[in-house]
C-alpha cells in the first residue's frame, strides 16, 4: 500500500533558505511571517493531507464520479473531506482579508498546494478551480460582483469553474461558438456547449460559478471578439443564498485516464443569465488572469505526483531484495536491497534531483508573484510580474514533463509491483499524464516561450532572469569549493545564450525556425534554471555538511545534477542549432 508524508524539512529549505525571506516579510501584511507562524500551518497542512485526503485517493480513483439525471456525484467521503477542508481554513488560506481570507501569500500557499496534489490530485482540481475563479473576479469583477461572490469562493461555500474549451474549439479560442446577447438590465443570455469542464458539476457545494468566454452580437472576429462572463449554477436570492436554478447544466461526463474522482463535465448553456466581467472584448485577457494561475497550478501538480511517487520508490528499494550488488553483499541474507544496485540509485536520485530542484524554482516564482501583486514600488512589481510572465511557461511545462517522468520512473522502480494497482504507483502515472495536456500543452508553452516571452520588449523578460544568473557566475567563478557546480552552470548558461540568440534570429527570418525549436529550448532554459538552484543550494548546503546528513544530501545531490542530468543541455543544443529542415522537408503524404 502507498503511504505519503509531508516533505516539512525540504519546503522549509526551499522556502527559508533558498528563497529572500526578508524580501517576503517586507511586503505589505506579511511582516509576522516568521519561520514560527508559518511552521504551523505548514505542518497542519501535512496531517490533513496525509489523514484525511491522503487515504480518499485510492478509493476515489476505483469508484469515481457518477453522473445520474443531470447530477455528478464525487466518490464516497469527498463531501465529508470538503467540508472539513473549509472548515479548517484551507480554501482562504490565500484570499483577500477583506472578503475573508487569511492573506497568506503565493509562496505559502505553493508548499501547501503540493501536499493537497500528492495526497489527492483529484480533490484538489475543485478548490482549486474556485481559488482560481476567485482570482479573476478579485482583479476584473465590479465591485457589486466581488461583494457578492467573493466571500463565497474565499469561504469555499461556493466553487468556480473556466470554460474555455469548446468541440470545435480548443488551443484556438478564436474559433468559439457561444454567444452572450445583453438583456437590457445589465446581465447577458449565455447560449453555447463547452466541454472538457473540470468540476462543471459536482455535490461538493451550494453553487457554482462558471467563468466563461463567448461572443457579443457585435464583436470581432477572432480572440478579439472574446468577453468573459460570470454564469452561477444557481441565481443567489436576495439574501445571498442560492435561488433559482440558472439554465445551465452538465451534458455528461467523461470517462478518463486519471483523475477519476475529478468531475470532467460537457456543460450546456441555454440562455443563462451572466454577467460581464472585465471590459467587453477583453475576455482573454481578464481570463489569462485565471489561466496563468492555473498553469502555475498544475505545475505543482506534477511536482506532487513527483514527491509522493519517489517517497513509495524509496521505501520499495529500501525493503526489496533482489539479486547481489555488483561490488559484493550489503548484507548476510540471500539477496540485497535493489536499493544497492546503481540502476535503481540513479533512478531514485533522478526523481529526487528534479523535484527537490523544482521546488525551490517554484517556490522562487511564488515569492515573485508576491512581489508582483504586494510590492509598494511600481518598478519593483513590474520587475518582478516579467519574472513571473518569463517563468511561467516554463515551470508550467518542466514541472508536468517531470511530473510524467517520475511517476513513470516511480513505476519502473517497482517493476512488476509498480503496474499492479494495490501499490498505488500505476494511478501517479495515470493522474500526471494529463498536466502535459490541459492548461495549453506544453507545446504551446514553448511556443509562447519563444514566440512572445523571449522577444517581449526587446528582450526585457530575458533579462530579469539572464542578468541576476550571470551575476551569481560571476561572483562565485574564484569559488574552488563550488566550482564543481558553478562551472557547469556557467556551460549550460552559455549554451541558452547560444540558443537564445540563434533562435531570434532565424525566427525574424522564418517563424517556423523558432517553433521547430520551441519544445527544446524550453527543456534548455528549464533545466539550466535548475543548475542555477542546485549551485545555489550547495553555495547554501556546504559549509552545514561536515556535521549535518540533510545538508549533505544536498550536496550529493546537487553533485548528481551536475554530472547526470545537466550535460543534457548540450544533447539539447545541438538539436535546435540543427534548425527545422529535418520537419519541414518531411512530406505530408508520408505520414
Amino acid at each position: 500500500m502507498p503511504s505519503y508524508t509531508a516533505p516539512l524539512r525540504d519546503m522549509q529549505f526551499a522556502l527559508y533558505e533558498m528563497s529572500d525571506t526578508a524580501a517576503l516579510r517586507a511586503l505589505p501584511g506579511c511582516d509576522d511571517l516568521s519561520p514560527d507562524a508559518i511552521d504551523p500551518v505548514l505542518e497542519a497542512a501535512g496531517v490533513f493531507c496525509a489523514e484525511m485526503l491522503f487515504p480518499l485517493n485510492r478509493s476515489g480513483d476505483e469508484e469515481g464520479c457518477r453522473f445520474e439525471n443531470g447530477v455528478v456525484h464525487t466518490p464516497k467521503g469527498f463531501p465529508e473531506a470538503y467540508r472539513a477542508f473549509c472548515d479548517g481554513g484551507w480554501t482562504a488560506l490565500g484570499c483577500d482579508p477583506a472578503y475573508g481570507g487569511q492573506g497568506l501569500p503565493h509562496s505559502i500557499g505553493l508548499l501547501v498546494q503540493e501536499m493537497i496534489c500528492s495526497s489527492n490530485l483529484s480533490f484538489g482540481m475543485y478548490p482549486g478551480l474556485g481559488h482560481g475563479a476567485y482570482a479573476a473576479l478579485h482583479r476584473h469583477g465590479t465591485q457589486e460582483l466581488r461583494n457578492l461572490y467573493l466571500p463565497k469562493l474565499v469561504s469555499g461555500e461556493w466553487a468556480g469553474t473556466m470554460c474555455l474549451t469548446e468541440p470545435q474549439s480548443g488551443t484556438d479560442l478564436g474559433l468559439i461558438r457561444t454567444r452572450a446577447e445583453p438583456v437590457g438590465d445589465g446581465s447577458y443570455r449565455v447560449t453555447g456547449t463547452k466541454i472538457f469542464i473540470s468540476g462543471g458539476e459536482h455535490d461538493l457545494t451550494g453553487n457554482i460559478l462558471h467563468l466563461v468566454l463567448a461572443k457579443l452580437p457585435d464583436a470581432p472576429s477572432g480572440t478579439r471578439g472574446i468577453s468573459l462572463f460570470l454564469v452561477p449554477k444557481f441565481l443567489p436570492a436576495d439574501d445571498g443564498r442560492p435561488g433559482a436554478r440558472n439554465a445551465v447544466a452538465c451534458g455528461a461526463i467523461e470517462h478518463k485516464m486519471g483523475i477519476k474522482a475529478s468531475s470532467t463535465c460537457v456543460m450546456n448553456f441555454d440562455g443563462a443569465q451572466g454577467w460581464l466581467v472585465g471590459e467587453p472584448n477583453r475576455g482573454l485577457s481578464a481570463m489569462f488572469t485565471m489561466m496563468n494561475e492555473a498553469r502555475l497550478g498544475v505545475a505543482i501538480q506534477g511536482l506532487g505526483l513527483a514527491e509522493v511517487s519517489y517517497q513509495n520508490a524509496v521505501a520499495y528499494a529500501r525493503e526489496r531484495l533482489q539479486g547481489r550488488a555488483p561490488g559484493g553483499a550489503h548484507g548476510k541474507g540471500p539477496a540485497d536491497p535493489i536499493l544497492a544496485h546503481p540502476d535503481v540509485r540513479r533512478m531514485l536520485l533522478t526523481m529526487r534531483a528534479m523535484a527537490e530542484g523544482c521546488r525551490v524554482l517554484g517556490v522562487w516564482t511564488a515569492l515573485q508573484q508576491d512581489i508582483a501583486t504586494r510590492h509598494p514600488d511600481p518598478a519593483r512589481r513590474q520587475e518582478a510580474d516579467d519574472f513571473v510572465a518569463l517563468l511561467t511557461p516554463v515551470v508550467k511545462a518542466l514541472f508536468t514533463d517531470m511530473g510524467w517522468e517520475s511517476t513513470a520512473t516511480g513505476m519502473q522502480v517497482l517493476g512488476g509491483h509498480g503496474y499492479i494497482r494495490e501499490w498505488g504507483m500505476e494511478q501517479y502515472v495515470r493522474d500526471a499524464r494529463i498536466a502535459q495536456i490541459y492548461e495549453g500543452t506544453n507545446g504551446i508553452q514553448a511556443l509562447d516561450l519563444v514566440g512572445r516571452k523571449m522577444s517581449v520588449h526587446a528582450g526585457r523578460y530575458l533579462r530579469r532572469f539572464f542578468h541576476p544568473l550571470l551575476a551569481f557566475i560571476e561572483a562565485h567563478e574564484g569559488n574552488a569549493a563550488l566550482a564543481e557546480f558553478v562551472q557547469p552552470l556557467a556551460k549550460a548558461f552559455s549554451r541558452l545564450q547560444q540558443c537564445t540568440a540563434e533562435l531570434a534570429r532565424r525566427g525574424l527570418a522564418d517563424p517556423t525556425e523558432a517553433a521547430a525549436g520551441a519544445t527544446d529550448y524550453l527543456r534548455l532554459f528549464g533545466l539550466t534554471a535548475l543548475a542555477w538552484v542546485w549551485a545555489r543550494a550547495a553555495e547554501v548546503a556546504l559549509p552545514h555538511a561536515p556535521t549535518d546528513a540533510f545538508y549533505r544530501a544536498k550536496v550529493a545531490t546537487a553533485r548528481f545534477y551536475m554530472q547526470k542530468i545537466l550535460p543534457q543541455t548540450g544533447a539539447l543544443t545541438s538539436s535546435i542549432l540543427a534548425g527545422g529542415g529535418a520537419l519541414r522537408q518531411f512530406e505530408d503524404a508520408a505520414f
